[in-house]
């Protein structure tokens, strides 16, 4: 996967979180669509995270095949 496509997925991702936000009925936030739109968030940054991980692991991995 190069950083294009990284930076594409995480920018999804932002959009998806910024969609949810919309949805949430903030004086009730645990009933109905609202807790579709929570359940959206938490797994949009899940998705974030897990990109900035596998990134990381590649700069690693790079770094660690040029010492060798």
């Amino acid at each position: 996967m190069n950083k294009t496509l990284t930076i594409i997925i995480v920018i999804a991702a932002i959009a998806l979180i910024a969609y949810n936000v919309t949805m949430i009925d903030f004086e009730n936030p645990f009933n109905g669509d609202s807790t579709i739109a929570l359940i959206g968030i938490v797994a949009s940054l899940c998705a974030i995270m897990l990109i900035l991980i596998f990134r990381t692991s590649k700069k690693i991995q790079k770094k660690v095949e040029q010492r060798n």
